[in-house]
């Protein structure tokens, strides 16, 4: 799946997430988890997923590394959408703020990331996870380190 390695920095962060969405592919975890990347652009990732029981915990929720990876994956599809050719991120840090439980009864739900700067080393990005309704049921901050070619 790693269209970055594919390309070998021939193609832009935005031009690797729109040719994976074109071609209906998935990074792995997004495959485990069940979830997709459904719309980018510059600065901007949304995602989409249904929890289920793929994601519960022993007592019966979504497990909060669900929302926390939804979260992770706006953040830095965000990043990575204003990157040039041959550049790379890593997080640093994800800040997760859980404001509600997910359960199979929530059903889809869909997680929007923007960037809120960028500079020439870091980035800082937000990203919300909300329901059909627009109810929010996460919230997270990221710092990225931006890894540029040499």
């Amino acid at each position: 799946m790693d269209l970055n390695s594919e390309n070998q920095g021939r193609m832009s962060g935005l031009e690797v997430l729109r040719a994976l969405i074109a071609a209906g592919r998935r990074a792995p975890i997004s495959q485990t988890l069940e979830f997709d990347l459904i719309e980018v652009e510059e600065g901007r990732a949304v995602f989409r997923g249904t929890p289920g029981p793929h994601a519960y915990n022993p007592i019966g929720v979504v497990h909060g590394g669900y929302a926390a990876t939804l979260l992770d994956s706006a953040c830095g599809c965000a990043v990575h959408s204003t990157l040039p050719a041959g550049a790379r991120y890593t997080s640093l840090d994800l800040t997760v703020k859980f404001l509600r439980g997910l359960d199979v009864a929530v059903g889809p739900v869909r997680c929007e990331g923007r960037v809120l700067h960028s500079g020439r080393r870091t980035a800082l990005a937000e990203a919300r996870l909300t329901d059909s309704a627009g109810r929010l049921y996460a919230h997270a901050t990221s710092t990225c380190l931006v890894l540029r070619k040499l």
